[in-house]
């Protein structure tokens, strides 16, 4: 197979991972970008090194140290840097590919495949996690999770306190929830979910979700 070939294909499978699967979903242009030029700069870079002397083991190396740095550089979800990697992989299995032939192509498509599905909209959609802030100062777990969990109308499998302000009269949370089935359905102020207790702020406060994962 030629090197060529393999490029075509890099080029293909990145543009797909790119504009088919990321952007349509998440809607980030600034890491269309990121994701595209990692993939050129680490398939130019692996080809040379696959047709030069230069150990292949020192330049993947380098794209662990580079790739290390550019992510520390600014915040990205979990999601992102999986994709992130995807692109770096692409360019890889692009680059150094010609030996292996045919298992290259395979591991472009096994790695497409792999995102399109683990990132689609519809797996695991009702489960959510969210930094809370509370104000007030809870510190009962029970009561912590009852409030969460109507506020938020699901189902919290795990709230951990990442701050507790006894001056301030705040709590800041993260928190794991599930949405029920039929999360659609409006409820009342002050109905919570069946078999919990509705245990809200006092009345004057505020509890309010701040950042969404």
């Amino acid at each position: 197979m030629t090197p060529a070939l393999l490029y075509g294909i890099d080029l293909v499978a990145v543009a797909i991972l790119t504009f088919a699967i990321y952007f349509p979903r998440h809607r980030r242009r600034d890491l269309v970008v990121a994701y595209l030029g990692v993939n050129v700069g680490v398939l130019a870079v692996s080809a040379v090194l696959a047709s030069s002397s230069v150990a292949a083991g020192l330049g993947l190396g380098l794209f662990g140290v580079l790739s290390i740095i550019r992510l520390r550089s600014d915040e990205l979800s979990q999601r992102e840097v999986a994709y992130y990697f995807a692109a770096l992989a692409l360019g890889l299995l692009g680059g150094l590919g010609e030996a292996v032939g045919w298992l290259s192509i395979a591991g472009s498509a096994l790695v497409l495949v792999v995102m399109a599905v683990a990132d689609h909209p519809r797996l695991l959609s009702r489960h959510h996690s969210q930094t809370v802030v509370l104000d007030r100062a809870v510190t009962e777990h029970d009561a912590l999770t009852a409030t969460l969990e109507q506020l938020l109308g699901g189902t919290v499998h795990t709230a951990t306190v990442q701050r507790l302000d006894l001056a301030d009269d705040t709590t800041l949370v993260d928190v794991r929830y599930e949405l029920p089935r039929r999360s659609r359905r409006t409820r009342s102020d002050g109905d919570a979910p069946a078999g919990r207790t509705a245990v809200g702020p006092r009345p004057g406060t505020v509890a309010e979700p701040v950042a969404a994962r």
